[in-house]
């Protein structure tokens, strides 16, 4: 037995539905995320999990989130992941099922050049959505 009271080998699945994320969630301007499994929705202790979706034709803002490592899973559209390096944009153009890691405090945006929605799943090493919106990347 754990110290709640309850068998730590046994505890419940959580089944979050694609029709039960919550949109209460940090946002940056030009996306939407949607909040699938944290501490909130699920009582998760390390981990945050959702969805962006970014408009066609939109970028969002600059931002970064925080202390937490971001992992993302491309599953439509062909969004372009935007970062500085030695003062310079860099762009990683990505299609269906590529990944892409976002170090802790790195300043990055997504942008959607094309006419179909981009969405991407994202894991955060956090339980919460860390976002801080930026003026810029640099």
């Amino acid at each position: 037995m754990g110290d709640h009271g309850h068998d730590d080998w046994h505890r419940p699945l959580r089944h979050v539905r694609a029709a039960d994320l919550s949109g209460d969630t940090g946002q940056t301007s030009g996306m939407t995320r949607r909040e699938a499994v944290s501490a909130r929705t699920v009582g998760s202790q390390r981990l945050w999990m959702g969805q962006t979706h970014v408009a066609p034709r939109t970028s969002s803002g600059d931002h970064h989130h925080g202390d937490t490592e971001t992992a993302i899973h491309v599953l439509r559209g062909r969004p372009v992941f935007v970062f500085a390096r030695d003062g310079e944009e860099v762009r990683l153009a990505t299609e269906p099922g590529d990944y892409v890691f976002v170090p802790p405090f790195t300043p990055h945006r997504e942008e959607n050049p094309t006419d179909e929605e981009a969405v991407v799943v994202i894991a955060r090493s956090s339980q919460e959505a860390v976002v801080v919106n930026l003026p810029g990347l640099t």
